[in-house]
């Protein structure tokens, strides 16, 4: 197992655990992740990693200002390597793994931690709310008709954070080098193992405009692809995408969902047709707003 094994000693006012943030180039949006949960990192109450992998900005520097947060700095620029990096220097457990451009509450953090000491599922997340007020019309439908759907209502991927047990980390050694970590974890357990809880959501910024919305679904569905095609995956053969479209087409309850879904397959056409021809990252930059890039005083 990564990591030291000690377990920490309870707190008398919040769970032990550890929350483990991999940050590539985000000096925009981490202040603004870190600072719900920075007076329990300074009180030694929440262990908090930023593993910041291939930074050419200030990411360490701003992340360095808040007390009690370790900084890990890696010249790969790689999520999964950030991951291993923050288990191998965490300590405590359970292991919270958040987005660095997501917002998640201590009240969040508290529940998905005693849900997992509870040893009742083996991970867990909070639900997810997204921000729609600023989006384009074309990516709020989309986001509604997501909504609706069980699959990513109930699934560990998509919402920016996921927490695992000891017992639950050790389905796995090291994060493997793919797109998408949080659907490889989230295949690893039946659905009675893990939950999506009914807490303080977090808050997940969508792309504002449909070409940002496009290029994170070409990752997205690269990332897919490659879990699809892993020795002794179900979805080797046939993939998600059918099941999808059934869910899609059972959400329907009149014309208005009926308009959103239409613009939803349009959206997952179009990010699965340009999945294949690009190995780089992409992602949303139409939310990492440089006004947020403040060393906290």
């Amino acid at each position: 197992m990564p990591g030291p094994s000690k377990d920490a000693a309870a707190s008398d006012s919040f769970p032990p655990g550890a929350v483990i943030i991999p940050a590539h180039n985000e000096a925009a949006v981490i202040a603004r992740t870190l600072a719900p949960l920075a007076p329990l990192a300074a009180a030694r109450q929440l262990e908090i990693i930023v593993a910041c992998n291939g930074c050419t900005d200030e990411t360490a520097r701003i992340a360095r200002g808040f007390d009690g947060v370790t900084v890990l700095e890696l010249e790969q620029p790689s999520k999964a390597a950030a991951l291993n990096a923050g288990d191998a220097a965490a300590s405590h457990w359970p292991r919270l793994y958040v987005d660095a451009d997501v917002q998640i509450s201590p009240d969040a953090v508290r529940a998905v931690l005693e849900a997992l000491i509870s040893g009742q599922v083996l991970a867990a997340r909070p639900a997810a709310r997204f921000e729609l007020q600023d989006t384009h019309p074309l990516v709020r439908s989309y986001y509604l008709t997501r909504l609706r759907l069980p699959s990513a209502r109930n699934g560990l991927w998509g919402g920016g954070v996921y927490g695992l047990s000891r017992e639950g980390r050790q389905r796995f050694g090291e994060f493997p080098d793919l797109t998408s970590d949080d659907l490889f974890v989230d295949r690893l357990f039946d659905p009675g193992e893990k939950a999506v809880l009914d807490v303080e959501p977090v808050l997940v910024r969508p792309p504002r405009t449909p070409k940002d919305q496009i290029a994170v679904l070409h990752r997205v569905y690269r990332g897919n692809a490659q879990q699809n095609g892993r020795p002794g995956s179900p979805h080797r053969r046939h993939g998600t995408a059918g099941r999808t479209l059934s869910e899609v087409a059972r959400s329907i309850r009149g014309p208005i969902s009926a308009a959103h879904a239409l613009v939803y397959v349009a959206f997952a056409l179009a990010g699965r047709r340009g999945s294949g021809s690009h190995e780089g990252w992409e992602r949303d930059s139409s939310t990492r707003q440089s006004s947020a890039a403040r060393t906290p005083r």
